[in-house]
């Protein structure tokens, strides 16, 4: 796990990182937006990842967008790096093999 997904914030200090209160992030939880991890006890713990994700939610909220079109965007998001990341590695490939 790197240093960027590892669940350091508790709920309430993620809340406070992005000014949200700490009941939004249940919901976003609950929809599927974002999936932090938990510790041995059960507490959410919330990485640098996540606190991006948030902030990205508020974006897309203050642009207007449901939670579903939250999902979709954050979904196509997630797929156009993965494509990103794949095209990447077969250019390295191509100049190095």
């Amino acid at each position: 796990m790197s240093e960027r997904t590892r669940g350091v914030y508790a709920i309430s200090v993620a809340a406070e990182i992005v000014d949200m209160q700490v009941q939004n992030l249940r919901v976003y939880e609950r929809r599927g937006l974002l999936t932090p991890t938990r510790s041995s006890g059960g507490t959410r713990l919330y990485s640098r990842a996540d606190v991006e994700t948030l902030h990205r939610i508020r974006d897309l909220l203050a642009d207007g967008l449901n939670l579903a079109g939250i999902r979709k965007v954050l979904e196509l998001e997630d797929e156009v790096a993965r494509l990103r990341r794949k095209l990447d590695s077969r250019h390295q490939v191509r100049n190095h093999g």
